[in-house]
């Protein structure tokens, strides 16, 4: 390996990146983690990330990454619900990691580092190390390295959104040789590395991590990145104008990125948009969320056709891909399915739609390894149709075969790259004292693409305000999950089933952004 990682002023070889997962192998299975086995990382962006995700890896167990912005609830729920045998965690994330992880489960703790620290904005206090906890460096440290095995990685337990709100845990199924294969295939020409990683041919790559790697599509593209052998620039936190520090000081070659880094990096000044020299970038792809035309299409005017776009999920993997070149073409495509994937349009009665039809989306990457939620395989079977997989999705294909997206079944809404899941929100609002019932939807947000919007209908005379509820989901939910708008009104419409009719609430704030759902 003779890439590095980066992160700040600090660099770590990808040779020595290797020894020490091989230490951190040796150090897991002193305490009993062995394969199929989980190890939890509520990490930011770091080197023990990939130190103990690689490290579980080696033993055939899965890492299973905690979003640091949750609450002790939902991080314990993770935890709890992966059967992760060891937490691994940044110091200043202590408090809530010690909290949120039962007895008897090891908790490791790696120093939050100055630049993590500076980003965020942490004390010395906030990062001091707790008394009795095992020290992540010293502990691998003391481990020879694990002798190698022919053991096929399984990956990361990456929990996503669900229909009860509470997120469940995709875990694929170790793969054979041959779906390994075709699943690098298929990634890598998402991301830009085709060929590297299947050893066609020899290319320089240096990337930045611009997102938080405990979200499927950067921790993806970090462990990808790293077994290309590439540079490995390590973000802190999106800072638009650092991002572009960082593109002209290492020459950077490769990004993935979501549309709302697009929107923050086209509000930068023109004078701070003309100072860097962008010219070493030759692929750029984004995904997680939809982009919207004109954003799409003045980054392609700026950085040249080097913008690319795939489509997919966590449970089907990048399914779906365009250039730029096809996107300018095919304007809103999200691209043509990759080979080997099959992708068909259905409408309710599971029946094929012709081309310009808009229905369920169907997809699978046919030679990869298959998947189920993590202790729920009737919900994995009920994400199937004819061997194929629906995340909800609505949308048609063109003549060309160009996929559009019209709509999610299911309402998730994504922000800024982010799923949330409405159904969480509002089982939270409802444990509130004086609320009577409420509906979570998605709004149009000019720089996170859609926020969140909570129509609430307080008990009378209960006598609450907008700013109540926020201060009630802040004590219980990530803060990302905290509505942006809040309404309270005397009464909801319904249908006649008594269920809320959520359009007739969302479909106004749409409108007059001059769009429709």
């Amino acid at each position: 390996m003779s890439g590095r990682l980066i992160s700040g002023a600090r660099e770590l070889p990808l040779a020595a990146l290797q020894e020490r997962a091989e230490r951190a192998a040796s150090a897991f299975a002193s305490i009993g983690v062995t394969a199929g086995d989980g190890v939890a990382l509520f990490l930011r962006n770091d080197f023990a990330f990939f130190e103990a995700g690689l490290g579980a890896g080696l033993l055939g167990a899965y890492s299973v990454p905690v979003n640091w912005h949750f609450t002790v609830e939902e991080a314990g729920y993770i935890i709890s619900d992966s059967g992760a045998k060891a937490v691994v965690v940044h110091t200043d994330l202590l408090p809530v990691a010690i909290a949120a992880t039962p007895q008897g489960i090891p908790i490791l703790a790696v120093d939050t580092p100055p630049e993590i620290a500076s980003a965020y904005q942490l004390s010395p206090d906030d990062c001091a190390m707790r008394p009795g906890v095992k020290v992540w460096d010293a502990w691998i440290e003391s481990f020879p390295r694990h002798a190698p095995q022919a053991i096929q990685p399984p990956g990361a337990i990456i929990y996503t959104s669900g229909t009860t709100g509470r997120p469940k845990g995709v875990r694929r199924f170790p793969p054979t040789e041959a779906q390994a294969l075709a699943s690098t295939k298929q990634i890598s020409r998402a991301f830009g590395f085709d060929g590297v990683l299947v050893g066609q041919k020899a290319e320089r790559i240096v990337t930045v991590v611009t997102g938080p790697m405990y979200h499927s599509a950067p921790n993806a593209y970090g462990g990808f990145s790293v077994r290309a052998g590439a540079d490995v620039i390590l973000q802190p936190r999106f800072d638009p104008e650092e991002l572009l520090q960082l593109i002209e000081r290492h020459r950077v070659t490769h990004l993935h990125m979501v549309p709302t880094m697009f929107v923050r990096l086209l509000k930068l000044p023109p004078e701070v948009r003309t100072k860097y020299d962008l010219s070493s970038l030759k692929f750029v792809v984004h995904a997680a969320a939809p982009c919207p035309v004109d954003v799409k299409r003045a980054m392609i005017e700026w950085w040249g056709p080097v913008i690319n776009e795939y489509y997919g999920a966590t449970e089907t993997g990048a399914v779906v891909f365009c250039t730029a070149e096809e996107w300018l073409a095919h304007p809103g495509t999200v691209g043509r399915p990759q080979p080997d994937v099959k992708l068909v349009i259905v409408d309710d009665a599971g029946r094929e739609l012709p081309p310009g039809e808009a229905g369920d989306v169907y997809v699978r990457l046919t030679t990869g390894s298959d998947f189920t939620y993590h202790g729920d395989d009737a919900k994995r079977a009920k994400a199937e149709r004819n061997g194929l997989i629906s995340v909800g999705d609505i949308g048609y294909v063109d003549k060309d075969g160009f996929l559009f997206l019209c709509d999610r079944r299911n309402h998730m809404v994504i922000s800024g790259g982010v799923n949330i899941y409405p159904a969480e929100i509002e089982a939270e609002i409802l444990k509130m004292p004086g609320v009577a019932d409420c509906a979570v939807f998605g709004i149009p947000d000019a720089e996170f693409g859609e926020a969140l919007c909570a129509v609430v209908q307080p008990q009378p005379g209960a006598g609450l305000k907008e700013s109540d509820v926020k201060s009630f989901l802040r004590d219980h939910l990530a803060r990302y999950k905290v509505p942006k708008v809040v309404e309270l009104r005397s009464a909801l419409p319904r249908e006649d089933s008594g269920k809320i009719f959520k359009r007739k609430l969302r479909d106004p704030y749409w409108e007059k952004a001059g769009r429709k759902i």
